[in-house]
């Protein structure tokens, strides 16, 4: 019985310790934004699961996935259906799960509310409410016809997902003491497929209404591209804008309302995902998921749903002219850049060094888990990631707080292969992307190639980077400079610790160079 209560008393004071220890915030300096988790930068190294992928069956190969990939954070569903199967009724013993096996495998966790909208679709609210279409009704397109998309003026809808979500967020506060959870996705790339927007009725009735006020402030209407805007309707106001600011501005405040009655029970960070636009061509809002946070509309959200903390791009787009334009547009000074999804392929590697280098806080591939033979190039993907991975973990938190100040500089290789270079402090970095000596290596079969800097020191440089090659040279062209030393190497515990000395061929022949696995350097130079 002693042991027992001591037991008991011990755990009581590990509970204790945990709630005391400060909860994940995003912090803003000057506009650049950091993550800290335990009160320290935390750079999210992220995977998702498959949608289908957070039951108890398919958990082990999710795990084999996030430990393969050297992630520190599981982006995993919680589904709105599972959760409240009978109205009222809760069942969190899929949370319960998930809690447990990231804390055994040391691993933190995004959860993400599958609830109202899921890919712009209905899909995961319970059968319940899909049986009550009456009550919990879609939107209904402009010729009369039934849209495959929740309407975001249904009240009915918002009350029951605002009950859904505050059950889960009061919850999580209760049965996650040691903040394993360390940010929340709010609904999956909402908005609609189909229709621009709701045209039923009520919506048409709330259409031919004046905006609301705090879209009619100056700095509003000149970001949203109407800078001329008068007091009216939403065609009055936004002309040929008007159907898809009107969908934004009421998915929005439904979001922002779960999310502050959410926040309200457990204030943790959260977030909504967005199905982009073409960022360069501007296509009109039939050809995409009209409503959701698409970066003509990000004004739209910041003042419809404050207690919403960013919004974040999930990066599909095959061109990589388009993926730096949305990466760009997305950082933002009121709005951290996190990238929750991007293709599992080697492609799109490269894209967290670029999230680095615009001070992002955090980025993570979609579906790594071989979820019934879904992704059959899933293990060789996540290798690519985890190769990465395993190099950048150790360097936390110090890398979080390079980004954060600014220090990160990314050179991808884009889809013509030519070579990039960057001014960092006195110094112009130049690199060429391919395989080979010489300052024309040979190219690449695929744009894969890339390196990141990390600036130490006027002089000093930490590098890393896959299929390409590094050279510097003063940005006063009339100095002399050298490779004072190049040292291969790891990055542990805020300490450089150098494996060799590079030289001689190593560094003639265009600068030190990389090859298919990324390897750390730390670059010191000398005006002579």
């Amino acid at each position: 019985m002693i042991k027992c209560l001591s037991a008991l008393a011990a755990l009581a004071l590990v509970a204790r310790c945990y709630a005391q220890s400060p909860m994940p915030s995003i912090v803003d300096n000057q506009g650049r934004h950091t993550l800290l988790v335990d009160g320290k930068p935390f750079f999210i190294l992220g995977g998702q699961a498959h949608n289908s992928s957070a039951w108890p069956a398919l958990l082990p190969q999710v795990w084999t996935a996030v430990d393969q990939m050297h992630a520190n954070t599981l982006e995993i569903p919680v589904y709105w259906e599972q959760l409240e199967p009978q109205e009222g009724k809760f069942d969190f013993s899929l949370v319960d799960t998930l809690l447990t096996q990231a804390q055994t495998h040391h691993t933190r966790l995004v959860l993400l509310w599958f609830a109202t909208w899921k890919n712009g679709s209905d899909h995961y609210m319970p059968a319940w409410m899909k049986l009550q279409a009456t009550t919990y009704p879609n939107c209904i397109g402009v010729k009369g016809n039934p849209i495959d998309s929740p309407s975001p003026i249904a009240e009915a809808t918002l009350l029951a997902d605002k009950k859904a979500f505050t059950a889960f967020m009061r919850y999580l506060k209760k049965a996650d003491p040691a903040h394993t959870v360390i940010m929340v996705q709010v609904e999956n790339e909402p908005g609609a497929w189909g229709t621009v927007r709701d045209y039923s009725p009520a919506a048409q009735r709330l259409f031919e209404k004046p905006v609301p006020a705090e879209l009619l402030q100056p700095e509003v209407l000149k970001a949203l591209g109407h800078p001329d805007g008068a007091a009216g309707s939403w065609s009055k106001v936004f002309g040929a804008d008007a159907d898809e600011y009107f969908q934004a501005w009421y998915v929005a405040r439904f979001i922002g309302e779960v999310a502050a009655a959410g926040k309200a029970e457990y204030p943790l960070p959260l977030y909504v995902n967005v199905a982009l636009r073409d960022p360069l061509t501007h296509p009109t809002a039939n050809s995409y998921e009209s409503g959701g946070a698409t970066d003509n509309v990000i004004p739209i959200y910041k003042i419809a749903a404050p207690a919403i903390d960013l919004v974040a791009p999930d990066i599909y787009l095959p061109e990589d002219d388009k993926c730096r334009k949305v990466i760009d547009l997305y950082t933002r000074p009121d709005n951290a850049l996190l990238v929750p999804e991007a293709a599992l392929t080697s492609a799109k590697v490269g894209y967290l060094y670029s999230v680095l280098a615009h001070g992002g806080i955090g980025f993570s591939p979609f579906g790594i888990d071989d979820n019934g033979g879904e992704s059959p190039n899933a293990p060789d993907s996540c290798t690519a990631f985890g190769e990465e991975y395993a190099l950048l973990a150790p360097m936390l938190p110090q890398l979080a707080e390079w980004a954060a100040q600014g220090k990160i500089s990314a050179l991808l290789e884009s889809d013509d292969h030519a070579d990039e270079t960057v001014k960092i402090d006195g110094w112009q970095a130049r690199v060429m992307f391919g395989t080979g000596r010489g300052f024309h290596p040979r190219p690449n079969g695929r744009s894969t190639g890339k390196v990141l800097i990390i600036q130490q020191d006027r002089n000093t440089f930490l590098v890393t980077g896959t299929l390409a090659r590094i050279t510097f040279k003063p940005t006063d062209s009339g100095k002399a400079w050298q490779y004072l030393r190049v040292e291969e190497g790891s990055y542990v515990g805020g300490i450089f610790t150098p494996s060799r000395i590079l030289n001689g061929d190593e560094t003639d022949w265009g600068g030190p160079a990389f090859g298919p696995v990324p390897t750390l350097l730390r670059i010191t130079l000398n005006i002579r």
